[in-house]
């Protein structure tokens, strides 16, 4: 049985932490609802001290920011665009639309129509997520959607120039300074100044997570990408350094970013503790970093690589580092999972900013019935059918006839019954099921 060398904060715990959330966004979305813009100009000061006269910026200040990202700046945001782009529509290739003659004279099909319109999530805060604006803009762009909205709160009290320029860059078609419940809000319900969206896309801290939750239903969402999550696996292939690393590069991101270390080497297990808190009083944003290893970091002793991975299939992370001498052998039966990252020289913070697959992806156990985000989350897919030929008409209509009778729906019968009438010229009473022709049958 697995061994637990560090836990995190107990569920209970959790849980409780996720009722205040959702007890704060239920009353910003009332708010919004009910009073629109003058909720979300309250709503902007008030968190980010940030109340302009409009939110969306005009072309002008959108070029303007863009004049502050430096020439070295903006060569790396367009090389990882270049990455994200590129990949995106490879995915998009390899879905297509379909028509099929199933039966003599019976056509079926499907295609793939983009959604209409999408408002993109952009974190900032602590950390302005520059990336987050390619992984969202240009794959909704990739898939065709018509009309792109893309909101990020201001830094400083000011839009962030790097988040600007990676929105413009992308594609965006709006890009408002609004950041949190507020700009979910505002993008999914509209306000007089914001016309709502039919998709909200996008990661962002447990309250934006929540606000997603909430809105779904009345907008369709990617997923629920609360928090980050990062998962180690590892064996004796690899030091205490590098998980370490690993662990505390996705650590940082918040006061709550589960970091979990699975691995089968007591040896390894100790070494990254102690390598922890070396780097703990050398990093930078060990603030952060260090109130999430205490209250969200785990390191779980396993006895053999198939535990190693039962382990992980329950924990179900966001993002999965595998370092083992079986790298494929996880990758061949790993089921749920945010993104795997496979190998010593793959790390997650190059899958989050540049390599080309997305960082939006599913948090707490959702990786156990959806993926992240990609071209296919923006994409509907919608059936058609077309008979063409009278044989085929009636035909399907006496198969359709007698299956909605034994169902009892007796209207239903009559859509079916009436084409086999005038299409195959049959007499059947009405309300009554199309009889079997062939005595055989």
């Amino acid at each position: 049985m697995a061994e637990y060398l560090k836990r995190g904060k107990p569920e209970a715990e959790r849980a409780e932490d996720d009722a205040k959330v959702r007890a704060i966004v239920e009353g910003i979305l009332a708010d919004i609802s009910a009073r629109g813009d003058a909720a979300v100009h309250a709503l902007s000061a008030k968190f980010d001290n940030y109340d302009p006269p409009a939110f969306r910026l005009t072309a002008s200040e959108i070029e303007a920011a863009k004049q502050k990202v430096t020439t070295r700046e903006m060569a790396d945001i367009r090389f990882a665009q270049t990455q994200i782009r590129n990949f995106a529509q490879v995915q998009r290739d390899s879905m297509r639309d379909v028509e099929v003659e199933t039966l003599p004279g019976v056509i079926l099909g499907h295609r793939n129509i983009p959604v209409n319109s999408v408002g993109c999530y952009v974190p900032g805060g602590k950390f302005p997520m520059v990336a987050s604006a390619h992984m969202s803009v240009i794959t909704a762009k990739v898939a065709g959607v018509k009309r792109i909205v893309a909101s990020a709160p201001p830094v400083n009290g000011a839009p962030h120039p790097a988040i600007v320029a990676a929105m413009a860059e992308g594609g965006a078609d709006e890009i408002l300074v609004l950041g949190g419940v507020q700009a979910v809000g505002a993008m999914a319900l509209g306000t007089e100044t914001i016309e709502p969206c039919d998709m909200l896309v996008g990661p962002g801290n447990a309250f934006v997570a929540e606000a997603k939750r909430q809105l779904f239903g009345r907008v369709g969402i990617d997923l629920f990408a609360g928090p980050t999550e990062t998962c180690v696996i590892a064996d004796d292939t690899v030091d205490g350094e590098i998980c370490a690393t690993d662990l505390l590069g996705q650590a940082e991101h918040g006061y709550n970013s589960p970091a979990v270390l699975i691995t089968n080497s007591r040896k390894l297990a100790e070494a990254t503790l102690a390598e922890i808190d070396r780097l703990l009083a050398i990093l930078p944003t060990a603030e952060t970093a260090r109130t999430s290893w205490q209250d969200y970091g785990e390191v779980i002793l396993c006895a053999d690589h198939a535990e190693m991975l039962a382990m992980s299939e329950q924990i179900a992370s966001e993002h999965v580092q595998v370092m083992t001498d079986r790298d494929d052998w996880f990758l061949q039966n790993m089921t749920s999972y945010g993104a795997l990252f496979l190998g010593p020289r793959t790390n997650v913070a190059n899958g989050d900013k540049v390599i080309g697959t997305n960082h939006t992806l599913p948090t707490k156990k959702a990786g156990r019935y959806t993926g992240g985000l990609w071209v296919g989350k923006f994409l509907k897919t919608h059936s058609y059918q077309k008979v063409l030929t009278d044989e085929a008409a009636t035909m399907i209509g006496e198969y359709g006839s007698r299956l909605c009778m034994l169902e009892g729906f007796v209207g239903h019968a009559e859509q079916c019954n009436l084409r086999v009438r005038r299409y195959g010229g049959l007499n059947i009473p009405y309300g009554q099921a199309a009889p079997y022709r062939d005595a055989a049958e």
